[in-house]
């Protein structure tokens, strides 16, 4: 195993949660208090950045709709110039780094430059804000697949998969698609899903998470009315009204104490 605590090159790519600064492992808060350079994420929770060293440097790259501070290419450049000059890199990336974190392209980089690395799987925020919001991607006899996809793909079209999504049976969880949500929802509706139950969560696990629920008729009215934006995350299916059925289960049984 490589010792991180060396002055060699190193690139760890740490996967850092879907927010909760809480919601990261136990080898990436080990990985971290070696690191001598931080190249950080605008999804990451700073607060993450208390398991480094205090000396070691720490540096925002961006990489978030709307406010990328650097091309995918200077982050690269970043981590191998950095790596050379100070040893070990952490990338931090949300979530976790091969969920559309373009992670392999960074582990190409380094390759491509001489510069060993490892991969510190994260808590995917696909996965892990959906249920932290009560809402299980999977219920038997429901659901039972899920198909996690991009709303956009890199040249800014909605993806084609998203249209193939919308014919299947399958809990749908959309990233990075609050920019297209009208234009998503359509597909879907075309696919005769219109009534199919939609939540949008925003901010998933930190404490100012907010969270709606509607349809796939009315859920772009309701985001709007809502002011939600990114980042956030959408949950197309009918899973969605599982925390709703749970409220009712609760409130029947409480009206079963009350009559005893």
């Amino acid at each position: 195993m490589h010792n991180t605590a060396s002055h060699l090159p190193f690139l760890s790519l740490v996967g850092a949660g879907p927010g909760d600064p809480e919601l990261i492992t136990v080898k990436a808060i080990r990985v971290l208090s070696t690191a001598r350079v931080i190249l950080y994420d605008a999804l990451v929770n700073t607060a993450l950045l208390d398991y480094t060293p205090a000396s070691s440097l720490k540096i925002f790259v961006g990489k978030r709709y709307g406010c990328h501070t650097l091309s995918q290419q200077e982050i690269n450049d970043h981590i191998i110039a950095y790596a050379k000059s100070h040893g070990h890199v952490v990338r931090l990336k949300g979530g976790d780094p091969f969920v559309f974190g373009r992670a392999a392209e960074e582990l190409e980089a380094a390759a491509a430059a001489g510069i060993p690395s490892q991969v510190i799987p994260g808590i995917s925020s696909a996965l892990a804000v959906p249920a932290a919001a009560g809402i299980p991607l999977t219920i038997r006899g429901c659901s039972e697949s899920i198909w996690v996809t991009t709303g956009t793909t890199r040249n800014g079209d909605i993806s084609c998969d998203i249209a193939l999504a919308a014919q299947s049976s399958a809990t749908v969880v959309i990233l990075m698609a609050m920019s297209r949500l009208e234009e998503i929802m359509e597909i879907f509706a075309m696919h005769g899903k219109a009534h199919l139950p939609v939540a949008i969560i925003q901010n998933g696990t930190h404490e100012v998470q907010k969270i709606i629920t509607g349809t796939v008729r009315d859920i772009a009215f309701r985001s709007t009315a809502a002011g939600l934006s990114n980042p956030a995350i959408i949950v197309v299916g009918e899973v969605v009204n599982f925390p709703q059925l749970l409220q009712q289960v609760e409130k029947q049984q409480k009206g079963l104490h009350l009559a005893e």
